[in-house]
């Protein structure tokens, strides 16, 4: 029998190449983002209408809380997947190291300051008084959770920098099924409500973080393990700089989403509309981009050790050839996920909303529009992911914060004044149009320093 031979970062990576080692971490992030859809999808069809809406209001804080292991998970790699570029194995295994244990002092902390400030967020963020105890009792058990999140957030990068992309497919399939069956245990047989949807979300997250972490705790053959080191500064701040573009993207995404969510109750309310419609109608929506740029997501965080690997090695030819490469990727991904989207419109209304005849119209309609935005969506995720791998912490986070709350607050304000109620759907192709042209700009001004183009 021929010896299957592994992918490593180093190699030269033709299409196939590429393709099959970011897959299972794409496949992964999609794995992930289900994870909140299941969650809405039996408590819209199990549970009822409100709780449906209250789960939507309150998700982007407890997102908040969670993208901070998006930052130091991509900051992290990025600084790790240099120093093996570099040569150097024992230091980055320290920082490896050091930035796992980093993460779960952090999120422990803010387990405990989520929890406390629960029910004031609600309430800020336009909680009604039917929605506020649903709020608050899903919101303070998932963010329980939120130190294992984090984890499962890190692993998913640094996997994949390890060279073990198929065990972190592996682990999230473990998490994400047992998610989805718990949630069917608790919520269609013991009738837990949204008790039993944020219990199965936690139990999903403590498996995907607690296997990799005994993995790395052992003799692996891995590029990474841990070993004994101290928390330094230094490292730490480069990881968290370095990929504060996440944490930016993942804040800003969850503060538009309350903005969306308070723009829909004020206008729906003006037209004399259900104005919790308008926000069970957006949560669909972002179920379904949740999964949709998981694709371009996950790509981007599998091929980002490779960028990181080369930059340090300095093999401008292999950095200019996955950059070309990854650009069109992005942009066919784009292009087929639209047509995708506008084809499963309906179905998928009727999955989350079929038993209400206004919410499933409304559904409908704002997914045709909306849906055009994946089209370019994917050259604004990988610019920011692509400069985080380069290293350079400040065009990344820029571009983050152009894409997730310059263009999408002005675009989410003002489209409505000119188109209604449309407008709100609009929002969010005039942003992802607005960030590809930011995100080439930089391309073009950068493109001699780093020799990728």
């Amino acid at each position: 029998m021929r010896e299957r031979v592994r992918i490593q970062i180093s190699d030269h990576f033709n299409y196939r190449k590429l393709l099959k080692f970011v897959m299972p971490t794409i496949v992964m992030m999609i794995v992930t983002s289900i994870y909140g859809v299941i969650d809405g999808l039996f408590v819209s069809n199990f549970v009822g209408k409100t709780p449906f809406a209250a789960l939507n209001l309150i998700m982007p804080f407890i997102m908040i809380l969670g993208g901070m292991g998006f930052m130091i998970g991509t900051g992290g790699t990025a600084l790790v997947s240099k120093v093996v570029g570099e040569g150097d194995r024992e230091k980055a295994n320290r920082y490896f190291t050091m930035v796992v244990i980093f993460a779960v002092l952090l999120g422990l902390f803010l387990t405990a300051v989520g929890i406390a400030v629960m029910r004031p967020i609600a309430r800020l963020l336009g909680a009604t008084d039917n929605m506020i105890e649903h709020c608050v009792l899903y919101g303070r058990i998932v963010v329980g959770f939120t130190t294992f999140f984090m984890l499962q957030n890190i692993f998913q990068s640094f996997l994949a920098a390890a060279e073990k992309p198929k065990l972190g497919l592996a682990v999230t399939l473990i998490a994400g099924c047992t998610n989805a069956a718990l949630d069917a245990l608790f919520i269609v047989v013991f009738r837990w409500g949204l008790v039993g949807a944020a219990v199965a979300t936690g139990i999903g997250q403590v498996l995907g973080g607690v296997i990799p972490l005994v993995y790395f705790a052992r003799k692996n053959s891995s590029l990474l393990r841990f070993t004994k080191t101290k928390l330094e500064i230094k490292p730490l701040l480069l990881a968290c700089g370095n990929g504060s573009s996440e944490l930016l993207t993942n804040v800003a995404s969850s503060i538009v989403s309350m903005l969306y969510n308070g723009q829909l109750m004020r206008l729906m309310e003006r037209m004399e509309l259900n104005g919790e419609n308008g926000v069970s109608a957006y949560g669909v929506l972002m179920y379904v981009q949740f999964i949709f740029l998981a694709i371009e997501i996950g790509y981007t965080i599998g091929s980002a050790p490779i960028v990181g690997y080369n930059y340090g090695a300095e093999n401008r030819d292999e950095l200019k050839n996955v950059f070309k490469k990854s650009i069109l990727i992005m942009a066919v991904s784009g292009t087929v996920l639209t047509g995708l989207a506008q084809a499963l419109a309906v179905p998928i209304a009727k999955l989350f909303v079929g038993y209400d005849e206004e919410l499933y119209r409304l559904t409908v309609h704002a997914f045709r529009l909306f849906s055009f935005a994946f089209v370019f969506s994917g050259i604004g995720i990988y610019s920011s992911g692509f400069f985080t791998a380069l290293n350079n912490g400040l065009i990344s986070a820029i571009l983050a914060i152009l894409r997730s709350v310059v263009f999408q607050v002005a675009f989410v304000f003002l489209l409505p004044y000119l188109f209604g109620l449309d407008g709100i759907w609009w929002a969010m192709l005039a942003t992802e149009v607005a960030a590809a042209i930011a995100a080439v700009v930089f391309f073009i001004a950068k493109h001699k320093k780093y020799g990728y183009a």
